[in-house]
C-alpha cells in the first residue's frame, strides 16, 4: 500500500485559473498499472498551453482543448520516482526502483503503437493530458513498459530528458546528417534548444548555429557549447547566415511563432528542412510555389518514441549529454513556477521536488 502521508497535489480545476492544492488518497494501481512516488517533474512550456485550455492558432483561432483534457487534472509530464506499489498484472519492476516515466502512450493496438510509435497514436494516453500528471507526490503509470532506468543520472536531469530532452533528440535525429556541409540552426534557446545543443554534440560531435531574440540566451547557448549564434531581430541576420553557410540544411525551430518559423524558412537552402517543435502559435504564410521551386519541407515534431527516450537515457547515462541549467523548487510552488515560465524568467528549466 502507499504512504499514510496522503497525495498531494496541484489540480488545474478550471482553464485559465491557478491551480488548487487537493490532498486525497493514493490512486491504487490496477491491471498492469504503476504507483510511483514523484520523486522530480519538470514544469514545461505545453504545461501552459495545456492550462490555458487553447493552442494559438492564428488570426483569432484557437485549438480548444476541453475535448481532450477533462477537469480536474493534474499537470506535468517530465516525472521520475520511486515504484512504490505494484497493479496485480504489472511485471518487470519491483517496489523501490527508481525509474523515469515515458509520458507518451497510446492504445497499444494501432499501426503506430505496434511500430513503436505511440506518441503518434490516435488514441493517446498521454500523462498530464488524458491522464493526471507529476505535479503531485504520487502519479499512476499505465503500464511497466513506460518506465526507464535513469541512474546514475540526478532526479531532475533524467526528469528533463523525458520531453525536453526526448523531444529536442527526436528533432536532432530527424534533421541529420549534421555537420560542416550540412549546418544546423536551432531557433529558440530555451531549455528545449539548450537541450539540443548538448544533444548536437552528443549525436554529431559538433554544435549548431542558436538563434534568439535575448542576448542573455545567447551567451548561455554559447556557454552550453554552440558553434555560433544570431539575433533574428536582426535586420541582417538572414543575410549574414546565408552568406556565412550557403544557407541552412536544416533548422528546428523550438519556439513555433511566426516570426520564428519565418526566419527559419527564409535561411533554408534548397533541398532544406525546416522542423517545427514549439507551440507558441500563430500562422505563416506560404506560397506554394516556393515549395517545389527550393525543394524544401516543413515537419512537424511531435515529442519523441519510447526507444528514442530509451536511447536518449542511455547516451546520458553513459555521460554523453549534458544537462541544461535546471533549477530546483519545491512542489508547492507549481503556479508560481509556471508564471514565471510564462513572463520569461526562467533561464533553462525548473524542476519541481515532492
Amino acid at each position: 500500500m502507499a504512504g499514510t502521508g496522503g497525495m498531494r497535489s496541484y489540480k488545474l480545476t478550471q482553464f485559465g485559473t491557478p491551480l488548487t492544492e487537493v490532498i486525497e488518497s493514493p490512486p491504487a494501481p490496477k491491471g498492469a498499472q504503476v504507483l510511483l512516488r514523484v520523486s522530480a517533474c519538470g514544469v514545461c512550456h505545453s504545461d501552459l498551453h495545456i492550462a490555458d485550455g487553447y493552442f494559438d492558432l492564428g488570426h483569432g483561432q484557437k485549438l480548444d482543448l476541453a475535448a481532450a483534457v477533462k477537469l480536474p487534472r493534474i499537470l506535468g509530464h517530465e516525472i521520475v520516482g520511486v515504484v512504490e506499489e505494484l497493479g496485480p498484472e504489472a511485471t518487470g519492476v519491483r517496489v523501490g526502483d527508481r525509474r523515469a516515466v515515458y509520458a507518451w502512450g497510446g492504445c497499444g493496438l494501432c499501426a503506430q503503437c505496434l511500430a513503436g510509435r505511440e506518441n503518434l497514436c490516435a488514441k493517446p494516453r498521454s500523462v498530464s493530458v488524458h491522464a493526471d500528471g507529476g505535479f503531485s507526490n504520487y502519479v499512476l503509470v499505465d503500464h511497466p513498459r513506460y518506465l526507464v532506468e535513469y541512474e546514475p543520472l540526478s532526479a531532475p536531469f533524467a526528469a528533463t530528458l523525458g520531453c525536453s530532452g526526448l523531444t529536442a533528440f527526436s528533432a536532432l535525429k530527424k534533421a541529420a546528417p549534421v555537420d560542416v556541409e550540412h549546418p544546423l540552426l536551432i531557433i529558440g534557446a530555451g531549455g528545449l534548444g539548450l537541450a539540443a545543443v548538448s544533444l548536437c554534440h552528443a549525436l554529431y560531435g559538433i554544435g549548431p548555429i542558436v538563434a534568439d531574440v535575448a542576448a542573455t540566451k545567447r551567451q548561455t547557448a554559447l556557454e552550453a557549447g554552440a558553434s555560433a549564434v544570431v539575433d533574428p531581430a536582426d535586420p541582417d541576420a538572414r543575410k549574414s547566415l546565408l552568406a556565412d553557410t550557403g544557407g541552412l540544411f536544416s533548422a528546428i525551430d523550438f519556439v513555433g511563432s511566426e516570426k520564428s518559423a519565418g526566419f527559419g524558412l527564409s535561411v533554408l537552402r534548397k533541398g532544406g528542412r525546416l522542423f517545427v517543435v514549439g507551440l507558441f502559435g500563430g500562422s505563416i504564410g506560404v506560397p506554394l510555389a516556393t515549395l517545389p521551386m527550393r525543394a524544401i519541407s516543413i515537419v512537424g515534431v511531435f515529442t519523441g518514441t519510447l526507444p528514442e527516450f530509451r536511447e536518449l537515457m542511455a547516451l546520458a547515462r553513459e555521460g554523453k549529454v549534458k544537462p541544461a541549467p535546471i533549477e530546483m523548487r519545491p512542489l508547492e510552488t507549481a503556479q508560481q513556477s509556471l508564471d514565471d515560465l510564462r513572463t520569461g524568467r526562467v533561464r533553462g528549466r525548473v524542476v519541481l521536488t515532492a
